[in-house]
């Protein structure tokens, strides 16, 4: 239908129920107490442990963290200094030559 916005038709497919033991069958009430406490702890401790992860995210002091991982090395100064261009110009400059306006 010219005009008319094209609408897909609503397929429906009946998945039958598949009847699966729980992995938690075979514990006792004891057992199923203690592993809902676990996960509560852990909910809880959840908050406590973003918090300190952001926290130490921010501490962070890049130069260090960079000298651990590669090893001791000047980054302030050439050539593990970051450079002070990042080659947008001149792929700038590649662009409009492979277009033909330069």
């Amino acid at each position: 239908m010219a005009g008319t916005p094209h609408r897909l038709a609503a397929i429906r497919v009946k998945i039958g129920y598949v009847k699966k033991t729980s992995a938690l069958a075979d514990w006792t009430p004891e057992q199923i107490a203690l592993g809902k406490k676990w996960v509560e702890t852990w909910k809880r401790a959840a908050v406590e442990l973003e918090r300190i992860k952001r926290k130490e995210i921010r501490e962070l002091d890049t130069y260090k963290t960079i000298a651990l991982l590669c090893g001791t090395a000047d980054y302030t100064k050439p050539p593990y200094a970051p450079k002070p261009w990042s080659g947008l110009i001149e792929q700038q400059r590649l662009f409009k030559k492979a277009a033909g306006r330069e």
